[in-house]
C-alpha cells in the first residue's frame, strides 16, 4: 500500500499533526482559493497551474467539463487570486432559471416592464461591478438573450428589461458548460460571435474517473467536512470502502461522491465509515433506460480494470469477484454479456 494510501486508510482525524495535513478545512476565506480545491492528479495540476496567470487578468475564461467536476470551484478560484477578490463573485445558473425570467435576472428590469414588475429589479450583472459574475451552464443561455451578453463583452453596456437608460458595468465574466459548444454552434443552437468571445482561456476540468488518484484525499476531505456539519466523529476509513470508491466510475463526478460520503457519514453508528458499497452494485446491475448504454460501457471497463489488478484471478480472497463484491458466477455471467475475453485484460 502505497504511503498516500495508509495516510487516508486509518486515519485519526483527531490527531494534531494530521489536522495540519487535511486539505482545506475550517479554513475563512472570501469565495474559494486554490487551497479548498483537494487533489493531486496531473490532470487537476494542468487546471491550477493555470489559475494564477489567468486570475490576473481581466480575460474572459469557459470553463468545461462534466457535471459535478468542480467547474464553481475553479471559478472561485481564479475570483480570489485576482485583484477583485474582495469584490463581489456572483453566479447565476443559466439552465436553473426558466427562460421568461433569464433576461430579469441577469439584467435586472424597470417598473411596470412585464406584469408583476412592481418595483425596479437590480441584476446579477449590475451587482457583480467591480467583481466577478460566474454564468453557469451557459450554454444554455436562449439565443434571443445572446446578442445581449456579448454587447456587455464587447461594450461594457446594457439595458434593464424595459428600460432605455443605458448603463456601464465593470465585471470579470467566467462562464462554463458541460455541453460543447463548438457542435452548439455548428447546430446554430449557439451564437459562434459570443462562443468566440467567451472561448479566449478555456479550462478543461477532467471526469473524476480520469482523475482516480484524487478519489482517497477526496473522500477524507468530504467525511471532514461532513463530520463537522453533522457533529460526527469518524477515525477509520477501511481500505474495502477506498478500493470500492475508487473502482466506480462516478458518472456524477465530485458532486456524486461528496453526496455518497455524507450519506456514509449520515448511516455511520461508530467511529469507522461504513458505506453502502451495495448501492454502487446495484447502480451497476440496474442502471436507468437513458444511462444503460453508457453505464454498461463504464462497467465493462471497471470488470477489466479490476481483472487487469488481479492479473486474470477471478475467484478466491483476492480475486476480482470478490473485488468487485459479486459471486463467481455472477462476475462470469457479466463477463459474457459484456463480450469481455481473456485479451481484453491480457493485453
Amino acid at each position: 500500500m502505497s504511503e498516500e494510501r495508509r495516510w487516508i486508510s486509518g486515519t485519526n482525524f483527531a490527531d494534531p499533526l494530521d489536522r495540519g495535513q487535511c486539505p482545506a478545512r475550517d479554513e475563512p476565506h472570501n469565495g474559494a482559493s486554490r487551497s479548498e480545491i483537494v487533489g493531486i492528479s496531473a490532470g487537476l495540476k494542468r487546471v491550477l497551474e493555470q489559475v494564477p496567470a489567468v486570475a490576473q487578468t481581466e480575460s474572459t475564461v469557459l470553463i468545461t467539463g462534466e457535471t459535478g467536476t468542480g467547474k464553481e470551484g475553479i471559478a472561485r478560484a481564479i475570483h480570489s487570486s485576482s485583484a477583485r477578490k474582495n469584490r463581489p463573485f456572483i453566479k447565476l445558473n443559466c439552465a436553473a432559471i426558466p427562460t421568461g425570467l433569464l433576461e430579469s435576472e441577469l439584467f435586472g428590469h424597470e417598473k411596470g416592464a412585464f406584469t408583476g414588475a412592481v418595483s425596479p429589479k437590480v441584476g446579477r450583472l449590475e451587482l457583480a461591478d467591480q467583481g466577478t459574475l460566474f454564468l453557469d451552464e451557459i450554454g444554455e443561455m436562449p439565443l434571443e438573450l445572446q446578442p445581449k451578453l456579448l454587447r456587455v463583452l464587447q461594450d461594457h453596456e446594457f439595458e434593464r428589461l424595459g428600460g432605455n437608460r443605458t448603463i456601464r458595468v465593470d465585471a470579470r465574466l467566467i462562464a462554463a458548460t458541460n455541453r460543447n459548444l463548438v457542435a452548439a454552434v455548428k447546430e446554430k443552437q449557439f451564437r459562434s460571435d459570443l462562443f468566440y468571445r467567451l472561448h479566449v482561456f478555456p479550462l478543461h476540468l477532467p471526469a473524476l474517473r480520469d482523475r482516480r488518484e484524487d478519489i482517497p484525499l477526496l473522500v477524507r476531505h468530504f467525511v471532514v467536512k461532513s463530520c463537522a456539519r453533522l457533529n460526527k466523529r469518524i477515525d477509520f476509513i477501511p481500505d474495502e470502502a477506498i478500493d470500492a470508491m475508487m473502482h466506480w466510475p462516478w458518472p456524477g463526478n465530485i458532486r456524486e461522491l461528496e453526496n455518497f460520503v455524507e450519506r456514509s457519514v449520515i448511516l455511520a453508528t461508530g467511529s469507522e465509515l461504513r458505506p453502502p458499497l451495495s448501492e454502487l452494485r446495484l447502480e451497476m446491475l440496474y442502471p436507468g433506460p437513458d444511462e444503460e448504454g453508457t453505464l454498461a460501457q463504464k462497467e465493462r471497463e471497471h470488470i477489466i480494470d479490476v481483472l487487469r489488478q488481479t492479473r486474470g484471478s477471478i475467484s478466491g480472497p483476492g480475486g476480482a469477484a470478490s473485488r468487485l463484491g459479486l459471486k463467481r458466477t455472477t462476475l462470469q455471467y457479466k463477463m459474457q454479456k459484456l463480450g469481455i475475453s481473456r485479451a481484453d485484460f491480457f493485453d
